[in-house]
Order: C-alpha cells, then structure tokens, then sequence
C-alpha cells in the first residue's frame, strides 16, 4: 500500500458515492459508516427483530442471542473476558454521568476527584456535579507547553484523599495521546478509582482492559463505524458489585414487591428499559470491519496524516497549530491568523471540506491556550494524503479571500 493512501477503498462507504467530491475531516466527531455496518443493522431489524431478555418465542431468543454476542465481541475487542464488565450504553455521555452517579455511594464530605485540563466537557461537567452534590474537591492537573500531561504535577497533586481520577486518554481538541498506563499506575498506588474517557482513543488504537488496568472505561460506537447511539462502559466487576444502580425500571431487576427490590446480576443491573439491541449488533459490525484492517494499521494511518497536517499547515503563514505532543492521534487543531474558525469552516465547506470549528466541547482548555475558538481536522481509515492536500488548498484559497497582507 502506497503512503499515505486510505487504509480501505471509498465505494465501501455510500456516504461517498452521494457526495464524491467530500473531504471528511470530522472523524473526531462522528465517522461514517460501511455498507457492511448498514447491511447488518437493516438485517436485523427485518430477521431477528423483537425485545431483548424478554419473550420465549425463537425470534425473541434469536434477539437475545444477536445482542449478547454483539456484548462479548464489544468486550472482546478491548480485552475483557468477563461480559458481566460490559454495559452498553447510549454512548461515552452517558458511560461517564453514569460512572460518576453512582460512585457517589463510595466517596465522603472532603474527598477528591483529579480530572486533567486535556478534558471534553463530559468529563467534567459530570465530576462537577459531583463534587458539588458531595462536597468534594475538584483538582484539575496541568499541561505542559507542547500539550502533554503533567506527569510530574499529577503525581504530586495525588494525596490519601482523591477517590477519583479521570481522564481522556486521547484529546479531542489537540490529539495528545496519555500515558494511561502511567497515570493509572498513579492512581492506584494513591487508592483512587480510575475512569478512562477513551471515546477518542479506542476507535484508533489497540486497546486492553486488562493491561491497562483501568476500573472504569467508556467510549462511543458512532466514532468508530459503528451506529449513533449506541456506546460501552467496561466496569471492574468487583466494583460495579458495590455499587447501586443507575437507572431503575424493566429487566435491571431480579424481584419487586411492594417493600421494594432486588437488583439482576452485571451486567443488566445497569441496563434498564428496552436496549438499543440494533445498535450493538452494529457496533459489532463495525469492530469486525476494524479488525479486518488491524488497529495497529489503523493507529500507525492516523499518526501518519496527523504528521503531514501539521507539517502541512505549519508550512502556511498566519497558522498557529496547537499543542505539539510527544504522542498524538488523528487530531489536529489550528488558529488563523485574523479569521475567525467559524467563517473559516464555513469557507472550506463551499470547497467541500468538511472540518469542525469551535470551543469543541473543551472551552477551559482552549482558554488556557489563549483561544475562544480553533479549527480542528481529523482523520481516520478512507483519508488519505490527497485529503490533507485538499485541505491545505482550500485554506490557502480562504487565507487570500479573508486577508489582504498575504
């Protein structure tokens, strides 16, 4: 395969045969999705569709069974031989406010949640509430410069008191891959539960549980080919046992009777109501469409165009990119020089560049880079170098339209 070329062919994703003329660039928002992903999630809604963990009749158990397979595939592909761990969830939002509810049975008046300034806002917003409804201490650790961890500062800012660490192991506003295994290690030796906001990591690099050591950790099918609305949250069975349900109503029970209730075994204790069962089997799909490539392709691929963008857009005058880490996935986030990013995004769209523009969901960051707002590209497998070209083109053509100095 020649460098820089896509990792799969185009016409496997209709997406392009509609518009073929798009440049996509805004993976780290959502990823299109194969024709195979859309096949099995149509197949089962016209073959094996009927509510899950319900009913007795065959179509019933064949729903049952597609979904708990769709479970141990999930739970497979980030290294978790226990599936009782594994909860689907409507995605990474939904993993983190869940994780961070029902800790509030294991936490004290005083105690601490460390977060890192790398953070989306539902990684957050979520411990903020928190440690408002609690009383507990919020700490944020630092960056450095060049936009990695501060492992130095995360280290000293541990104390006897911090119950919770959370962090993104890659961000979505400058790419900056962490050092998780470091930072878990950090954690555990402090006594801390570790949350890991993989959304942006675990689409693009190989990812195990089980070496990571982590007790909790989420992410979101639509980021990887899989369908809208359908997410996981691995939990350390030994915790998850503790703690109480998030949600209550249908199936997450064993016995009701009017005195109460007693809870069903992991991992439907935290899957109340009738599940997204046509999303699972799709995020099935779609990791059997990832592994057909190799996450370690697909990892090396997103570093690969990551590299040209920024030595890319470094080479234009006016453009500032942001944060220049150690080790980065296919995120890339930039200033212009007297151009707002919203125009600019508008701008590359009539060039047909699709790219994100904004605070990202990350205004804290971005403030303390010294910005309101930036444009973001993102890569994944059907780029390729003519995309960052493209967008390059495009940027010096906007570059000429919005300044007169150039």
């Amino acid at each position: 395969m020649d460098a820089g070329a896509c990792l799969v062919p185009r016409k496997d994703f209709p997406v392009f045969e509609n518009w073929p003329d798009l440049v996509y660039l805004d993976n780290a928002a959502t990823t299109h999705k194969p024709a195979a992903v859309l096949r099995r999630v149509d197949e089962f809604y016209r073959r094996t569709y009927a509510n899950v963990h319900r009913g007795v009749y065959r179509l019933a158990e064949e729903a049952t069974a597609a979904y708990e397979e769709a479970r141990r595939q999930v739970a497979e592909f980030i290294g978790c031989d226990d599936t009782g761990e594994l909860i689907f969830t409507r995605g990474t939002t939904e993993g983190i406010n869940l994780v961070a509810a029902v800790l509030d049975s294991l936490v004290q008046d005083g105690d601490e949640v460390l977060v890192t300034a790398l953070e989306h806002h539902s990684n957050l917003i979520p411990w903020q509430q928190l440690c408002t409804r609690r009383s507990l201490k919020l700490k944020v650790c630092p960056i450095t410069p060049d936009g990695d961890l501060d492992l130095d500062a995360l280290e000293r800012m541990l104390t006897p008191r911090t119950r919770v660490v959370a962090f993104a192991m890659a961000s979505n506003a400058l790419g900056t891959v962490v050092p998780a295994v470091k930072v878990i290690a950090a954690a555990r030796q402090a006594g801390a539960v570790t949350v890991v906001d993989a959304a942006q990591s675990v689409p693009c690099m190989p990812t195990a549980v089980s070496e990571l050591g982590c007790d909790f950790l989420v992410f979101s099918g639509h980021k990887m080919l899989g369908p809208m609305g359908i997410g996981a949250l691995y939990g350390r069975r030994e915790i998850l046992e503790k703690l109480p349900p998030y949600m209550t109503g249908g199936e997450m029970i064993s016995t009701v009777s009017w005195d109460g209730a007693e809870w069903a075994e992991l991992p439907h204790k935290f899957e109340a109501g009738t599940p997204n069962a046509a999303g699972a089997v799709g995020l099935a799909e779609a990791i059997r469409y990832l592994q057909g490539i190799g996450m370690e392709k697909i990892w090396a691929h997103e570093m690969d165009l990551a590299r040209k963008a920024r030595e890319v857009l470094e080479g234009i005058r006016g453009v500032r990119v942001l944060g220049c880490p150690a080790t980065y996935c296919g995120i890339v986030s930039f200033v212009v020089s007297g151009i707002h990013p919203h125009d600019l995004a508008q701008f590359l769209a009539r060039e047909n560049v699709a790219v994100r523009a904004g605070h990202l969901c990350a205004q804290p960051l971005l403030r303390a880079l010294g910005v309101d707002a930036v444009t973001r590209v993102s890569f994944y497998v059907y780029n390729d170098y003519a995309d960052v070209e493209k967008m390059a083109e495009a940027l010096e053509k906007a570059i000429r339209f919005f300044r007169h100095d150039v």
